[in-house]
């Protein structure tokens, strides 16, 4: 397996896994349009529940048009991910996406099945670790991106990548449209991460509250801090204002730990990227890809009308 399942999808979109909004409903929303849908196992309380998301996953994705994705936390804090690894063997999702630490604990088990392997890297340093580690793809967290961010633009980055590997290459941050998907290829992308567009499709576990402030909110109504979970991160400053926090002072970064229970500190605390203008209204995630694909063509043939003999 490898770009070549790709080539089965609609749009070269995943839509990201993100932590307590990613549930099975938009994974396999997101497969049925034709594109990739993921989720953080640490979304499920258990492996149990792991088992039974997978299980519900793969029988009602098994004639969809696009893929699924587990995304897997593989700090030495996640005292679960043995389990976690288990239910990934059991379950073979196509995709298994690494985070937050070396993806090689998940390498073995995943090729055992013929299955792709993406970590997620936030600069070149971690890039050429984890393409060192034998990762299939890297995910490019880039600028913009919500939730756990970096910072390099996603142009840059993906060129930095591209200077030393030559596998999949997948780019995230602040690319809410179909013209920013087809920019992002154009730069050397095989996939787009999008998250923040999703956060408020019906199918999102995000709460109401959670859609109607992503609806609300632009750009400038972010802040990005270390001060919550220790790795910088994109927040909506009304989330931190509503929990009590000083948005002049966050104070100093939080010790990094993935283990336990990370709900604790994301419950009421509540991330997005810069492509918040993007989202006008909570809707069917199966009308958000149509849009994305419209304003995909659109850039396409935009790109298409360079060079014509007049």
């Amino acid at each position: 397996m490898g770009r070549e399942i790709l080539q089965r999808l609609r749009l070269p979109v995943v839509a990201a896994p993100m932590f307590l909004v990613s549930g099975p409903d938009m994974v396999i929303a997101a497969a049925r349009s034709g594109i990739v849908g993921a989720f953080p196992t640490p979304n499920c309380r258990t492996s149990e529940e792991v088992d039974a998301w997978m299980a519900r996953i793969v029988a009602e994705t098994a004639d969809a048009p696009g893929l699924w994705a587990a995304n897997l936390v593989t700090h030495s804090s996640n005292a679960r991910l043995a389990d976690d690894l288990a239910m990934v063997a059991k379950h073979k999702p196509p995709i298994v996406i690494t985070a937050l630490g070396s993806p090689a604990p998940a390498i073995d088990v995943v090729h055992s099945y013929g299955g792709l392997v993406l970590a997620d890297v936030v600069n070149e340093k971690l890039g050429r670790k984890a393409a060192a580690a034998g990762a299939d793809g890297l995910v490019a967290v880039a600028s913009g991106a919500g939730g756990h961010t970096g910072s390099l633009s996603p142009f840059a980055f993906v060129s930095v990548l591209r200077e030393f590997f030559d596998g999949i290459v997948c780019v995230g941050g602040a690319i809410a449209d179909g013209a920013g998907v087809a920019g992002a290829v154009a730069a050397g992308a095989d996939l787009v991460y999008v998250g923040t567009r999703f956060l408020a499709a019906e199918e999102s576990l995000a709460d109401a509250e959670y859609k109607a402030m992503v609806v609300n909110s632009r750009a400038e109504d972010l802040v990005v801090s270390p001060a919550i979970t220790g790795t910088p991160a994109s927040w909506l400053k009304p989330s931190l204002e509503k929990a009590g926090y000083d948005l002049s002072d966050l104070g100093a970064p939080a010790t990094r730990d993935y283990g336990g229970d990370p709900a604790k500190k994301w419950r009421d605390l509540w991330a997005a990227g810069q492509g918040l203008h993007s989202i006008t209204a909570s809707e069917p995630l199966a009308d958000i890809v149509d849009t994305l694909e419209d304003g995909w063509n659109a850039a396409r043939e935009r790109l298409h009308t360079f060079g014509r003999t007049q």
